[in-house]
């Protein structure tokens, strides 16, 4: 899974925050190759969790959070459940003291 790995996660929030960035401006922070980059960067495209734009000469990276507002939508009935289980747990809780 392509969120799996940090620095996939890594690279993903600096996107979020920064905007679009370049290979070297992903690169420049972390302890692995540009060529390590590029490849990480293949697995979030292809998971469609990055887009590529053209500035130039340049091709920026962006995050496309699209595919994780799936995920978010596929988890929010656990997400009720465990809220639920939690304000029941609290509620016994007071009742014990």
């Amino acid at each position: 899974m392509a969120v799996a790995d940090p620095t996939r996660r890594g690279m993903l929030a600096r996107m979020r925050v920064e905007g679009p960035l370049s290979i070297q401006q992903l690169a420049a922070p972390l302890p692995i190759s540009r060529q390590a980059v590029t490849k990480h960067l293949d697995i979030l495209w292809a998971s469609g969790l990055v887009r590529i734009q053209k500035a130039g000469r340049e091709r920026l990276h962006a995050l496309d959070s699209s595919p994780l507002k799936k995920v978010e939508d596929w988890l929010e009935p656990y997400a009720q459940e465990w809220d639920e289980r939690l304000t029941r747990l609290q509620r016994h809780l007071e009742d014990q003291e």
